[in-house]
This record gives C-alpha cells, sequence and structure tokens, in this order.
C-alpha cells in the first residue's frame, strides 16, 4: 500500500527539480511512495533530465502552461497514497521529513494538512510557513504595511501569525502552496485544487475549505525544509501583483459575504493600483538613477568649467552661445553615455574599468565629430577634453556611491573572486572543487572543512567549527556535499550560521549543478560548468551592438544591392527586424527534429552556424552539436565570419 504520493508541479527550473528530487528520494527511503512531475511546458531540458536521473517519477508532460492548480490536480488523480505532498520543485526536505509528518498526522485524526518551517537560501525563517485566512482587515494590514512595522502584533502581523512562536507547533487556517502535507481521505471531502486559480490563491483556497469540512491545519516545526523563494516567480514584479490579488479577489467572492466580498474587491482594486504603481516605481527609479546621476553631474560639471575656462582664455564670460550649453553639452553627454551602455557601465554587474573604457571611446567618437563639423559649429575642443575629464570622473565616483549603496539595479562585479569554503570529504571535495573551475569561480581563497571529526592535514578543521574559520578567513560562501551531509545537518548548519553575512551553496552527488541563493527576494543561484557564453551579460550586449551596427551598415548599402545583385526587398525587412531587436542575424538552426530547449534563450536568426560550415553533413546529431559549440564559444567575430560567408542567405525568410 502507498503511504505517501509526492506531487511537484515544475516549469523551467531544472537544475533545482534535480536537487529536490534527491533529496525527496533519499526521505522516501522506509515509506512506500510514487512520486509525480507534472512539467507545464518547460524548454529548459527538464522532463529529458527526469527522464534520464529519475526514471521511476510518474511524469506528466504537458504541452500547455495549465497553471498550477490544474497540473497538481493532473496528479492528485493519479496517486493512490494515503498522503499526499504537493511540494513546489525549489526546496530540499531532510532525510526524516517525510517520516515526522506522517507520525503527527497519524497521531491527529483531526488534521486536514499540514506545514513545516521553511528557510531560505541564507537560513532565514519564512514567515509564510504559518499564515492566516486573508480577511479584508489580515489583508488590509498586510497590504499597507502594517504588518512589517508591527511583525509580533497579534493584530497586525495576523497574515503570517507572527504572534504565533516560530518553533513551536501550531493550528493554523492556511498551508503554503510550497509544502502541502495532505490527508487524501479529506481532498476526496474537500474536492480538487480550484482551477479558476492559475497561480497563487489556490492554497489559501484548499486550506479555507478544509477547515470549513471539519478539519484542522497545523504547523509542524519539528522539521525544516529549505525553500529557494523566488526561483519559480519574481514577485517584485508588476505581473505578479496583478495575478496574486486578482487571486484574492476570486477567493473573497467565493468563500466571503456578498457584502465582505464587494469591500475586500475594493480594497483589493486600490492595492493592485497602490502596489503596482510602486513595483513601477521602484524598477524605474533602480534603473533610471545611474543614468540621471550620469548626465546631471556631467552637466553640472561643464556648467562649472565653462565660465572658468572663458575666464582664463577669453577674458571674459558668456563668450559661448547658449546654444552650447542648450543643445552641444547634453549631447556630448548623450554620446559618453551611449559608449558607457555599450561597455556595460550601465550593467547589473559592472567592471570598475567601464567607465574609462566607455568615457574614452565616447571622447573619440566626440573628437571624430568634431572634426567633420563646419567651423562655425567647432566651439572648443579644451572644453571637450576637460569635459572628458570631469565625465570620467563623475562616472567613476557615480558608480562607487551606487555600488555601496547597494539599494539600486546595479553594483560592482566581484569576478567571481569569492572566499570559499567546501564541507564534505576528500573525494566529493575534489570533484566540487573541479566543478567550481569548470564554472569559471576562480576564489581568492578555497578551504576545506571535514563532514566529520577529523585531524587530517587535508582539512581546515570540521563542521563543527565553521563559525571559527567563518570569522578567521573572511569566508563569503559556504558549499556543502550533499552525498556526505545529510540534507537535515545542511539545514541545521545554516540555521546556526543564518546570522552570518555568507552565502550558503549545496551540491547533491553526480550532479554537475551547485546550487543556492542569496536573497529570498531573488532568483536562486547556482554554478553550471561555463558552457553557454553567449547567455553571458556581455555577450548578450555584444550581440547586440553587432546586431545594431551591422543592420545599419546593411541598410546604408542595401540599394545598391537590390539595384546590383538579385537581393530582394525581404533584405531590407530582415535588417529592420534585427536592427529593432525581433530577430537577429546569427541564431540556432532550429528546423526539423532539431532540439534547442537546452541551451540559451535567444531570438531566431536569420542566419545559422549552418551557414558557414557548408558542410555536406547534416544529421540531427551534427547540426545539434554545432549548435552547442555556438552557444558554448560565442564571439563577435563568429557572427560576423558567419554573416559574411552567409550573406547571400540574408533575404531568407
Amino acid at each position: 500500500m502507498i503511504k505517501l504520493s509526492i506531487v511537484i508541479v515544475n516549469y523551467n527550473v531544472k537544475h533545482f527539480l534535480e536537487q529536490c528530487l534527491i533529496s525527496v528520494f533519499k526521505a522516501t527511503t522506509n515509506i512506500p511512495n510514487e512520486v509525480f512531475v507534472v512539467d507545464n511546458n518547460s524548454v529548459d531540458g527538464s522532463c529529458s533530465m527526469v527522464k534520464e536521473k529519475f526514471p521511476q517519477v510518474n511524469l506528466i508532460e504537458n504541452k500547455i502552461n495549465y497553471g498550477f492548480s490544474v497540473a497538481n490536480n493532473q496528479a492528485i488523480k493519479q496517486a493512490t497514497g494515503q498522503y499526499i505532498l504537493l511540494l513546489n520543485p525549489d526546496t530540499v526536505v531532510d532525510e526524516n521529513s517525510f517520516e515526522k509528518c506522517i507520525a503527527f498526522m497519524d497521531s491527529k485524526p483531526d488534521a486536514g494538512g499540514l506545514s513545516v518551517k521553511m528557510i531560505d537560501g541564507k537560513g532565514r525563517f519564512l514567515p509564510e510557513s504559518k499564515r492566516a485566512l486573508p480577511t479584508p482587515a489580515v489583508a488590509f494590514y498586510k497590504i499597507f504595511g502594517l504588518s512589517k512595522l508591527f511583525p509580533t502584533s497579534k493584530r497586525f502581523a495576523r497574515y503570517h501569525l507572527g504572534h504565533l512562536d516560530k518553533n513551536q507547533t501550531h493550528q493554523i487556517e492556511i498551508l503554503p502552496g510550497a509544502y502541502m502535507f495532505l490527508r487524501k481521505e479529506t481532498i476526496e471531502k474537500t474536492g480538487l485544487l480550484d482551477e479558476k486559480f492559475f497561480m497563487y490563491g489556490e492554497d489559501i483556497d484548499l486550506s479555507y475549505r478544509i477547515t470549513l469540512a471539519g478539519y484542522k491545519n497545523y504547523y509542524l516545526p519539528e522539521t525544516t525544509i529549505i525553500h529557494y523563494k523566488g526561483e519559480s516567480t519574481k514577485k517584485g514584479s508588476i505581473n505578479y501583483v496583478l495575478v496574486f490579488y486578482q487571486a484574492m479577489v476570486i477567493f473573497a467572492r467565493k468563500h466571503f459575504t456578498q457584502k465582505n466580498a464587494r469591500l475586500f474587491s475594493v480594497l483589493i482594486n486600490i492595492a493592485i493600483y497602490f502596489r503596482a504603481l510602486v513595483a513601477l516605481g521602484h524598477r524605474v527609479i533602480k534603473k533610471a538613477v545611474l543614468p540621471l546621476l550620469d548626465f546631471s553631474s556631467i552637466y553640472l560639471g561643464f556648467y562649472i568649467i565653462k565660465p572658468i575656462w572663458e575666464q582664463y582664455k577669453f577674458q571674459v564670460i558668456d563668450y559661448y552661445p547658449s546654444d552650447f550649453m542648450l543643445f552641444v553639452v547634453p549631447v556630448y553627454i548623450l554620446i559618453w553615455m551611449l559608449a558607457l551602455w555599450f561597455n556595460g557601465a550601465y550593467s547589473h554587474n559592472m567592471q570598475k574599468t567601464s567607465a574609462i573604457k566607455g568615457i574614452t571611446i565616447g571622447l573619440v567618437i566626440i573628437l571624430l565629430i568634431y572634426s567633420l563639423l563646419p567651423e562655425n559649429l567647432r566651439f572648443s575642443r579644451a572644453l571637450i577634453l576637460f569635459g572628458s575629464i570631469i565625465a570620467l570622473i563623475a562616472s567613476y565616483i557615480n558608480r562607487l556611491i551606487i555600488h555601496y549603496l547597494g539599494i539600486f539595479h546595479q553594483h560592482f562585479a566581484r569576478n567571481k573572486k569569492l572566499r570559499i569554503l567546501i564541507v564534505g570529504q576528500i573525494d566529493e571535495i575534489k570533484r566540487i572543487e573541479k566543478l567550481l573551475s569548470e564554472a569559471n569561480v576562480k576564489p581568492d581563497f578555497i578551504g576545506y572543512v571535514s563532514s566529520e571529526q577529523s585531524s587530517t592535514v587535508f582539512y581546515l578543521g570540521s563542521i563543527s567549527q565553521l563559525d571559527e574559520m567563518i570569522t578567521i578567513h573572511k569566508v563569503d560562501e559556504i558549499v556543502f556535499c550533499a552525498k556526505d551531509i545529510p540534507s537535515k545537518r545542511i539545514i541545521e548548519n545554516m540555521l546556526r550560521l543564518s546570522s552570518k553575512d555568507i552565502d550558503f551553496k549545496i551540491a547533491q552527488p553526480e550532479t554537475i549543478s551547485i546550487i543556492g541563493s542569496s536573497s529570498i527576494d531573488s532568483a536562486g543561484e547556482f554554478y553550471t560548468p561555463d558552457m553557454n557564453s553567449i547567455s553571458n551579460e556581455n555577450n548578450i550586449r555584444n550581440k547586440r551592438i553587432f546586431d545594431i551596427i551591422s543592420s545599419l551598415i546593411i541598410l546604408f548599402i542595401s540599394p545598391f544591392l537590390i539595384i546590383f545583385t538579385k537581393k530582394s526587398i525581404r533584405l531590407l525587412n530582415n535588417s529592420l527586424y534585427v536592427l529593432f531587436g525581433i530577430k537577429t542575424w546569427v541564431g540556432y538552426y532550429e528546423s526539423g527534429d532539431i532540439q534547442t530547449n537546452h541551451l540559451p534563450n535567444i531570438k531566431k536568426g536569420i542566419l545559422t552556424p549552418l551557414d558557414y560550415v557548408k558542410s555536406s553533413e547534416n544529421s540531427v546529431t551534427y547540426i545539434e552539436n554545432l549548435n552547442m559549440v555556438y552557444a558554448k564559444n560565442y564571439k563577435i567575430w563568429t557572427d560576423l565570419q558567419i554573416l559574411i560567408k552567409g550573406f547571400k542567405n540574408t533575404d531568407r525568410n
């Protein structure tokens, strides 16, 4: 007889799903079980990974993203276990988690559902482990921030039941969708998840129906799981705000009285506009603050230096016409800012040299343009040179400010020069060290920590001494080898060290990914071998620059091409498509049976690597390998070679 059915709905989180399944099968060793993975049309190779590494999984492959409720229901209908666990793919469970949950549910016949203690990737408690019903009052306190102001108030912090001890078992109202441990007979009585909810709200609805059916929901902190919150959804996005709060409206209309539902709907609609405006403003401000700082500080520099130069050179102020400050200086600044952008000075991870390169290139462009202008429009080379010095100093200082404030979109790249401890046994440590090297992670310091008590000179010490090692060696990150350390012990150490300002990652056995998360609000982070260089931020920008420049050149010469060659008007159309970012000049070959879902996403290409090689070998395997090599070893030079060699095909549909 099956005791436990585990249902995992996956959407484009292959590496996290792999880690989750490894932890699930460790935790079900002594439990008769069945595991379902319902994939909602992922394009990252998740299904192939499950088939290859976990053939015992019941895999349901949807060709459409049906949403969370429909996908869960597909598996629940097939499940035969006494208990059913709905589990997020971005989780790690400890080895005793399921046994403890089953023992608790067996001892509590009135328990319809159960949640457990959840922590994020830095070991911090996730308050949504226990929640209350979002009545209009509770929702109001949450939406308008009163729950944050009074995190332990029984009234204001009721949404996350902040007044209840997180380390004690409690009866609660709402179970989190990331880990819903349910009695099958309860689901048979209450019904499946409501498929009106595409994503969000279905956990609240089902939890509430469980209590209406006469059962109780519980919070059990005796077992803890890791939830890499934010990987499946980006909770700072406007789309999240709209979908989440609309789900709340559906819930209110379904369960509240007409009067309360109307009040709740009004409140939610106010919240939607309020939170959407906040999210939009937050995003715009974070991305716009650095360009605005650059423009205003460089303009201010010109405003100060111009009269000083005029007084020195001409012994008069306002020698240059007002047009100089109104039009010419802004054009100079925009050229510098464009050069800064091309050199990655506005990227999320900025290089410290990007400002120098950008301003230098901008200066060269300005001087070239200056030399081509008529005499009456050449104002002063000296002011251009002084301005470039100001621009260089200002742009670098601006980036220092943004970096150290730490609240905006950009920061200086760390160049992966981390100080890392690897915890495990010798063989697995050496494998992980090799993986880090293949992922192009070059630490300033790497130390080895034994998972057991050991005096071997290979190790700095044992896992019990992590506190001292973090302090002495100024550690940035700890990598746990899951082959040598039980998940329960990893989680215990993450909880113990959660007050330290360090990141944690977990390396599962026989995988090529090392997974973690540095923030509950950000996507999970992972290291994999550095084989997808086309997805590198600099290469994405370089490819776009190449597309823009080459499109402009082709558009400029296209009249001659159309007149003197057999090129059709489609060349013009393709050039415009590429210029405006709808297509790219070079992409993957995707016809027929060729699979590209395991490769980084890029726009549809006019040309492909096959246009360069001119080989008679056109097998599926050969072309797929060609696509992979292009993705792995991308360079602008490659695109240029393909464009030149395949130019006769640039009018391709």
